[in-house]
């Protein structure tokens, strides 16, 4: 028992101190790959990322996936409050031996409760980053300064016509500003990761093209991207019950429809938006 509270005391030093990798040694702990574990080594990104966010004393930040804590004590130390959430329980209970000022939630990001917040501040572990993303961007906040892949920050800025354009890139540009901020090498992580990642800021504002009904929009676009090398008119059909009664309704309107027979990986948002205001018909 002495020698495991020398242990968790020496983990606690070198958390405040010293390298999270030798705080994983200590805590007798390997990262898990399965759970996108790559742990933030160098202090100067994530101090860099604190300061994209901005944080003012009275706001509530939320962290997803704090780990060792890296990132979760700089936050500490400005905002008004700090939410952390940790799908890993051996991480879970050393945030809280370590960070008693920390509210630390134990769970998966995508199915616990988020509690309101002001901004997020995470570096993601990159197998939910899709999902997680789709969750914040329907919360209300006021920023969020994330960790991403390289490739994933890079389809979420994506133009019309090039590979990288997806379902991802027209869901986050209907709902946020997004900016990359910088790219961070691989070698800032531990284990390293076979991908650099990116500083990523989302800024939530209303969308900068009309969208009469946008259950209807993220429908089509869900139905188009399902099949991104079609035409739009076949792409409509193979997924029209994710926005028409019946194949018929569908067929009635499809001759009305815009850019019908263009691809649909050189549409542009505006163009989807228009495609799924002509569908509004199809509902009769």
């Amino acid at each position: 028992m002495v020698e495991a509270n020398l242990k968790g005391r020496g983990a606690v030093r070198r958390a405040v101190d010293g390298d999270p990798r030798e705080v994983l040694a200590d805590l007798g702990v390997r990262p898990r790959r399965r759970m996108g574990q790559h742990f933030l080594i160098d202090a100067r990104v994530a101090a860099r990322q604190v300061a994209h966010a901005q944080i003012r004393p009275s706001e509530v930040v939320l962290e997803i996936g704090p780990g060792l804590g890296v990132l979760t004590r700089l936050l500490a130390e400005r905002a008004k409050r700090v939410v952390a959430i940790e799908a890993d329980r051996r991480f879970a209970e050393y945030l809280r031996r370590t960070l008693p000022d920390v509210e630390v939630i134990s769970g998966d990001a995508l199915k616990v409760e988020w509690p309101p917040f002001d901004v997020m501040a995470s570096n993601l572990p990159y197998q939910i980053s899709s999902p997680l993303t789709f969750r914040l961007l329907e919360h209300a906040f006021d920023r969020a300064i994330l960790m991403y892949q390289w490739e994933f920050a890079r389809r979420m800025r994506a133009k019309p016509g090039t590979a990288d354009y997806s379902r991802l890139t027209v869901g986050v540009y209907r709902r946020a500003a997004c900016e990359i901020l910088e790219r961070v090498p691989r070698n800032a992580f531990h284990p390293q990761p076979k991908v650099d990642s990116a500083i990523v800021s989302l800024v939530p504002r209303p969308a900068p093209f009309p969208v009469s009904d946008p259950d209807r929009f993220d429908a089509v676009v869900d139905a188009l991207f399902a099949h991104r090398r079609k035409t739009v008119e076949n792409g409509l059909r193979l997924g029209w019950q994710l926005f028409a009664p019946s194949r018929e309704a569908l067929e009635a309107v499809l001759p009305h429809i815009p850019d019908r027979t263009r691809r649909v990986g050189e549409l542009s948002p505006e163009d989807i938006a228009r495609i799924a205001d002509a569908l509004r018909m199809a509902k009769g």
